[in-house]
């Protein structure tokens, strides 16, 4: 409502649709040649076997297409484990993402915090013991991190290639490089100002307001 009024945000509303649509977000991602981890979707309820056959061996990682803070994310540890998950969200007719499972990043990833074209803060999340997911929600512990250059320029341009000027953009090792596993468009600034002492929030006042000066020229 407020675009149609004519207001100026650095996340317009499709921006947002995007990426909360994992699939969408993904598809745009790899369009820009931009590395993710190997992902599949399918939609028939005979293609189960093939979809998985193209991830390899489990364990896998089943997600919901839209989901935030580690929710509707599931691990399977077995071929059965896979199978009866797929089964079980396509028959709730869940739309739902594959992915391989990056052991190498042994439970980590980078968040990066981008405003406009850098990254102001970044930070490393571990997982909880027992845990594969590194959400602050799910118990996961955060530090404070350099991004190196390649971590930066993959986490600008997938904020970019979504069309977002403020994300949160998570990556993770591997043995391939760094690979991009999500954009948020609605990062929370609590856990990585308190990890990094960086003023998150500020950066984000001053990126708008030297936006609208601009277009208000």
């Amino acid at each position: 409502q407020f675009e149609l009024m004519g207001s100026w945000t650095p996340n317009p509303s499709d921006a947002i649709l995007r990426s909360r649509d994992k699939l969408r977000a993904h598809q745009l991602l790899a369009a820009q040649g931009i590395n993710l981890p190997t992902t599949v979707f399918g939609d028939s309820p005979d293609d189960t076997d093939d979809l998985l056959s193209l991830l390899g061996p489990p364990p896998h990682v089943v997600k919901l297409n839209e989901g935030t803070q580690g929710a509707g994310v599931v691990l399977t540890e077995k071929p059965s484990a896979s199978r009866a998950t797929v089964e079980a969200l396509r028959g709730l007719y869940a739309n739902f993402l594959v992915q391989e499972f990056v052991a190498e990043a042994a439970g980590a990833d980078l968040r990066c915090f981008v405003v406009g074209d850098r990254v102001v803060a970044a930070m490393r999340r571990q997982a909880a013991e027992g845990e594969f997911r590194s959400n602050l929600h799910r118990g996961g512990q955060a530090a404070p991190a350099q991004a190196t250059a390649q971590e930066q320029e993959m986490a600008v341009r997938s904020a970019q290639a979504l069309g977002l000027e403020v994300a949160g953009v998570d990556l993770i090792a591997s043995g391939r490089g760094p690979l991009v596993l999500e954009v948020n468009s609605t990062p929370g600034l609590e856990g990585i100002e308190a990890a990094c002492g960086v003023d998150v929030a500020g950066a984000i006042v001053e990126h708008v307001a030297s936006r609208v000066s601009i277009g208000n020229q």
